[in-house]
């Protein structure tokens, strides 16, 4: 067989690499490591049926072997944000709450949040109220 073969595995490699330098994620990196073993395999046997299987093989085993470590390390955590810690605690309405309208605030810790209900009812000013999650800039409320 030609020589060539092997120039087509290492171009290939090259351009997986390349692919890989342009993204923010590991997504061809799998083929690269591959595609270097389908050109070293060209030292032993010119066969590309031989050649195209062990690319496969050693691209699937790459991927399988560190895909679940990779994802683990580049998975998105949620960060907390100071706002978090309002959730569970109590605060007065002091703009009655109306949903329909996008109207309402409550006052938690002498901070003034725009506020709706969790139930879709109204809630009138001078309510207790506790927080039970946060919608963007908006706290969501139970009446207690």
């Amino acid at each position: 067989m030609e020589n060539y073969i092997v120039f087509v595995w290492i171009i290939f490699a090259v351009f997986m690499l390349v692919c890989e330098a342009l993204t923010t994620q590991l997504v061809s990196i799998w083929f690269v490591i591959g595609g270097v073993a389908a050109a070293v395999t060209c030292i032993f046997t010119d066969s590309i049926l031989i050649q195209t299987i062990v690319f496969v093989t050693v691209s699937l085993v790459a991927l399988l072997a560190t895909r679940p470590l990779v994802k683990k390390f580049l998975e998105n955590k949620k960060e907390p944000t100071n706002s978090d810690r309002l959730i569970g605690r109590v605060g007065i309405v002091t703009m009655d709450i109306v949903n329909s309208l996008g109207e309402g605030q409550v006052n938690v810790d002498g901070k003034i949040w725009s506020a709706k209900s969790a139930d879709e009812r109204e809630i009138k000013s001078g309510a207790n109220v506790r927080i039970s999650a946060i919608e963007g800039v908006k706290l969501v409320v139970e009446v207690m």
